[in-house]
């Protein structure tokens, strides 16, 4: 598996308050099957949106658990860092996701901003009693299944699939999440925030191979560059086959 050297960046989280009102219809839209239950992000509905740019960190493995956020508009890289100093990507935070979540004294990850984001936060204290409160420990607890499933579907990915098999997976899984391909036969235009670095990084290549399998991509007409950020899938039928992945198969959370 290919890590790639940790750099810690600045610290410190100062948040700055979004001037925009708080909007119910990005809750709808983003609370979807992909995301946390509507039921929970609800709890947040107080808190006051705040804006962080890259490069920041919203927390770092080792720091006390203080907050659970909610992610709003943007994107997460959740990494960990290995004993020798070496990360690994662990996956990727989305609009509509908790993040932050952990019944330990210290988050155990850290969840650095990729693209801009717009985000509310909660006491961990606060958060969890209004958990109590509105009866909400079942959900919750869905939740944490939901991304324990993920991590073992991925464990699983990286063990037994190809590097073709892989890349094509997490294109599919993108679109998937931030667009909701289910039409097959017309494109779809994906944003691709994350760096060949932390897309080597997640699915345990080196840069060298995603680099060739993306290129071997376009070659064959399968997907095509708009712009140095963004991706059009043109054949999805096609790479659902390379991805070995059923037509209607959804999405888990955070498989991407």
């Amino acid at each position: 598996m290919s890590f790639s050297p940790a750099v810690r960046q600045d610290r410190s989280f100062t948040p700055i308050v979004g001037r925009r009102a708080y909007s119910p219809q990005l809750t709808s839209a983003a609370s979807n099957a992909f995301g946390a239950d509507t039921a929970l992000t609800r709890l947040f509905f107080c808190s006051v949106p705040e804006r962080l740019s890259p490069p920041r960190a919203i927390f770092w493995e080792g720091d006390a658990a203080t907050h659970v956020f909610y992610l709003l508009e943007g994107f997460l890289r959740i990494s960990r860092t290995l004993q020798d100093g070496r990360r690994a990507v662990l996956g990727f935070a989305y609009a509509g996701d908790l993040v932050g979540l952990s019944f330990q004294d210290t988050y155990l990850l850290t969840a650095e901003v990729v693209k801009a984001v717009r985000l509310k936060r909660l006491a961990r204290r606060r958060f969890e009693e209004l958990i109590d409160k509105a009866d909400l420990r079942p959900l919750l607890l869905a939740e944490i299944r939901r991304e324990l499933s993920s991590a073992q579907e991925q464990i699983v990915r990286l063990g037994r699939t190809s590097a073709e098999e892989r890349v094509a997976t997490f294109l599919l899984n993108l679109a998937l999440r931030v667009r909701s391909a289910s039409d097959a036969a017309d494109p779809d235009e994906i944003d691709l925030p994350f760096g060949r670095l932390d897309i080597a990084d997640y699915l345990g290549l080196t840069v060298e191979t995603v680099s060739r399998e993306i290129s071997k991509l376009k070659r064959d007409g399968l997907i095509s560059a708009r712009g140095p950020h963004k991706i059009v899938l043109r054949r999805l039928g096609i790479i659902r086959q390379l991805a070995r992945m059923n037509i209607d198969q959804p999405c888990n959370k955070n498989c991407c």
